[in-house]
């Protein structure tokens, strides 16, 4: 048994030395955002068969859940995408809405969701999913620190993505970065929505987004806006910051709206 199991991590030392030794030849097939910025640094897009983190404030766990789910509709390809939830995920942020997913432009039957009971468990579903090319992306969502998700597991992720062609996406909420073989990371949060129709009764979805690693270019920070009838990133329709609504300013003093009033 000492023999095979010698064997098999000789195997993956290999494997992973040629990951690192041709990373600078390495060239997998790309997917357009559709933002201009952010496609010219990611050198024409995300990399398919490639493991690409997001991160976020426990707070802003919806933003970062809606610019995941982006990605993994462009990524995917109509193609079915696994979506796997650590147990204390999902009770700290809620379910994924089904009227939410199609609010955003997306088919909900093409969605899968898991749940797994622990970290561990999470990983090691996400590694024999990334193995079945019939998907178009699997992503693994989790809450808090956790200290499975180590150098070892984020190469052994990259290794299952490369060799399937299936695109890896991590989400990891409430947890802080730490060394990995990811291709690019994100941090995100939401941004305010501009005006917009009298009949549209909420806003465009907009999101911060900050590329913080990306191993084949420059880093960025852009305001995206996510477009539902097109299913892709474009950028923020206003430069300037907008105002906040009435509701969340702080109310005039009688003598500044007197001195308003005349």
């Amino acid at each position: 048994m000492s023999g095979v199991r010698t064997d098999t991590l000789a195997h993956l030392r290999g494997s992973i030395e040629r990951i690192e030794t041709h990373a600078d030849t390495y060239a997998p097939d790309r997917v357009s955002l559709g933002h201009a910025e952010a496609d010219m640094a990611l050198q024409g897009g995300l990399a398919r068969g490639a493991l690409h983190e997001v991160f976020c404030e426990g707070r802003q766990s919806a933003a970062a859940t809606g610019f995941i789910a982006g990605l993994a509709q462009r990524i995917s390809a109509r193609r079915p995408l696994l979506w796997i939830r650590q147990d204390f995920s999902e009770r700290e942020t809620g379910a994924l809405a089904i009227s939410g997913w199609q609010e955003l432009g997306l088919d909900p039957r093409s969605l899968v969701t898991v749940r797994a009971p622990d970290v561990e468990t999470a990983l090691r579903t996400t590694a024999d999913a990334l193995a079945c090319d019939a998907l178009g992306c699997v992503v693994l969502e989790s809450f808090g620190e956790s200290k499975p998700f180590d150098l070892v597991a984020s190469r052994k992720l990259t290794l299952a993505a490369r060799g399937s062609g299936v695109t890896a996406l991590l989400l990891r909420v409430a947890a802080t970065p730490t060394a990995s073989t990811a291709e690019t990371r994100w941090i995100v949060r939401s941004a305010h929505s501009p005006p917009g129709s009298p009949w549209q009764a909420w806003g465009a979805p907009m999101l911060d987004a900050q590329l913080v690693r990306n191993r084949h270019g420059p880093n960025g920070h852009w305001i995206m806006e996510w477009k539902c009838d097109e299913c892709l990133f474009r950028e923020a329709p206003h430069s300037q910051p907008v105002a906040a609504a009435a509701a969340y300013r702080s109310p005039a003093t009688p003598a500044l709206a007197q001195r308003r009033a005349g």
